[in-house]
């Protein structure tokens, strides 16, 4: 047993948890969340390739907690690989918010599968993660290495939210499960690149798709789906309900395909909710035009240095910041409508997420898995009891 109180083949590994890309916007958040609530005994460290700028964090960090005076600081750099597989080789847990993450992410991932190293990011990018499933699934499974993408606002929220929604609701009949997010937050040069670059990048996200599909074993005796919604009034939630095409849906359906709990026939369908019908369409057409702007790659340039990676809303707006997503489930005669709720989703609770997600890892029990798992099949019940203890709220608002 290590001194985090877990047995673990890795436990001789000097880092419990090493957070990579610590000095970036979101990784400074995430830093000082560790700072402030890691429990006695983790052994943490912040990693990223400026050693100056790490010490300039240590010394912030150790405004919050006076132990942060020694914490180790690792120099690792997307761009030489040897750094990489050797910061995967020192920790049990390496979580990385250095993204867009198909152009930086790689190599990270391949040294974490390579090194049985659990790892865990932010991407939002489905072709990063469908390329990611290809190419590192296979060799994680062998080295016993959990590979979590999405331990942000993406997707945590709407995987652990119909998971939670699904226990509420009757075992072996097909179930019917919606999301509605609303928030009222902004978001950060970071995000704003990696959706820029993901509308770019249309037909190659749709052939990496194709490829999983091709590469991932077929779903017998169950069916589980997320089919593109229509844009309608939802009277569930009163509100205009806009399909959204972000990655959530995907993975809540792999959460499907993965555990039996889901039922022998599930769909979920992905929406946002908003109340007036002008604000609806608005919405659907502006990202028609960022979608089709993408395409070109001047327009596509020169939307990118609108807002730059690194830049992001102050701490007084993100406190005004906050989330709700509603589930409605239906299964077995039975309706239930649940609500994962929080603070500001793009960086005080998708720092939050991630650390959580890092520390259940580390430290909980949880099942036995390996390769690409989505957080409910790795974390489930354990992270959500780690994030109610935080703060984000997960409720049964009503059934029937």
């Amino acid at each position: 047993m290590n001194e985090s109180g877990t047995t673990d083949g890795r436990a001789d590994r000097p880092y419990d948890v090493v957070l990579f890309g610590a000095t970036g916007f979101v990784g400074v958040l995430t830093a000082e969340y560790l700072a402030a609530h890691a429990p006695e005994g983790l052994r943490w460290a912040i990693a990223g390739r400026d050693t100056a700028k790490l010490e300039r964090l240590r010394e912030r960090l150790t405004g919050i907690d006076p132990s942060c005076a020694v914490l180790p600081l690792v120099r690792a750099d997307v761009a030489d690989r040897a750094s990489l597989r050797e910061l995967a080789a020192r920790a049990r847990v390496v979580a990385t918010t250095v993204g867009p993450y198909l152009e930086y992410g790689e190599g990270l991932v391949a040294a974490c599968a390579d090194a049985g190293t659990d790892y865990v990011d932010l991407t939002g990018e489905p072709e990063f993660v469908d390329l990611m499933y290809v190419r590192h699934d296979a060799r994680a499974r062998e080295t016993g290495a959990r590979l979590v993408h999405a331990c942000g606002f993406d997707s945590i929220p709407h995987d652990l939210g119909a998971y939670f929604t699904v226990r509420q609701l009757p075992k072996g009949v097909p179930l019917r499960v919606d999301g509605f997010v609303r928030s009222n937050a902004t978001f950060s040069g970071g995000t704003f690149a990696s959706a820029l670059n993901q509308f770019g990048r249309a037909r190659q996200m749709v052939a990496a798709h194709q490829d999983r599909r091709r590469h991932q074993p077929r779903l017998v005796g169950r069916t589980a789906y997320a089919p593109t919604g229509t844009p309608r009034f939802a009277k569930e939630v009163g509100a205009w309900a806009v399909p959204l095409p972000t990655i959530d849906p995907q993975v809540v359906q792999r959460s499907a395909r993965a555990l039996e709990s889901y039922g022998p026939d599930f769909r979920y369908r992905h929406y946002a909710a908003v109340k007036s019908l002008p604000v609806a369409v608005g919405g659907v057409a502006a990202a028609g035009a960022l979608f089709a702007a993408a395409q070109v790659p001047p327009a596509r340039r020169w939307l990118g240095g609108r807002l730059l990676p690194g830049d992001g809303p102050g701490r007084e707006r993100r406190a005004k910041s906050w989330f709700s997503v509603r589930f409605v489930g239906e299964g077995g005669g039975r309706r239930v409508f649940t609500e994962v709720a929080g603070g500001d989703p793009g960086y005080d609770e998708t720092a939050k997420m991630l650390a959580e997600s890092a520390m259940c890892l580390a430290q909980d029990e949880l099942p036995d898995t390996a390769g690409q798992v989505t957080t409910v099949v790795a974390m489930g019940d354990a992270l959500i009891e780690r994030l109610r203890a935080a703060g984000i709220t997960f409720r049964v608002a009503a059934e029937r």
